[in-house]
């Protein structure tokens, strides 16, 4: 059984951290970026008794597998991935891992897996919740090839900028740890991106609302 006591939440703007807030969880804001939110997540956690539960949260652009992930869905992380650490070649993306260059000796890849447990708790608490990898980037997608190529070659269902941050810094802290976003727009060509900020803040209320109730 988890205690809300025990979460910290860690977002990347007071927009997205006034609905946490409010459910009374102990939230901190990072900055945008995962440089940030390493940095946040490291001052918060260590500034604590105990390692807490950690959660990485806000909002996420869906990546085109518009069969799985519309706006306003829950997804949450069971893997943060840094999806563009690495190098462009003209035969394609190379991972930092691919290039021998691992980011740390417990990811799995170039992703950081969520806690099993917490992930769990999660569904539990969001039933409608969609779980699957989610994208960490430092430039978002803004073209269909864009999207396209970071869905195909990552797996995941949405693309943030904080995830592996927090992830990475909670599990060398010794802390536990994963991510949950509310879907607010699409990803690929910047002009016909569709936005529903209003509704993905709503969803995110609720979800605030549900994880304070544990």
């Amino acid at each position: 059984m988890i205690d809300a006591a025990h979460l910290l939440v860690v977002v990347a703007t007071d927009h997205e951290a006034a609905p946490f807030r409010e459910a009374g969880l102990r939230t901190v804001v990072s900055g945008v970026g995962r440089v940030n939110a390493a940095v946040a997540t490291t001052l918060a956690v260590q500034g604590l008794v105990s390692p807490p539960l950690v959660i990485a949260s806000g909002i996420a652009g869906s990546l085109p597998r518009a069969d799985v992930m519309s706006i306003g869905d829950v997804v949450i992380g069971d893997r943060a991935i840094a999806a563009d650490e690495g190098i462009r070649t003209p035969t394609g993306f190379q991972s930092i891992a691919e290039m021998g260059f691992p980011l740390a000796r417990f990811m799995d890849d170039d992703a950081v897996r969520a806690d099993a447990g917490l992930v769990g708790w999660l569904e539990s608490r969001l039933p409608g919740a969609v779980v699957g990898p989610i994208a960490t980037v430092g430039t978002c997608s803004g073209t269909d090839a864009a999207a396209s190529e970071l869905a195909t070659r990552t797996g995941a269902l949405a693309e943030a900028m904080e995830g592996v941050g927090v992830l990475q810094a909670a599990r060398l802290l010794g802390a536990r740890a994963a991510e949950v976003r509310v879907i607010s727009n699409g990803t690929g060509d910047r002009v016909r991106q569709v936005w529903d900020l209003p509704s993905a803040f709503a969803t995110l209320g609720t979800l605030a609302t549900a994880l304070a109730s544990g």
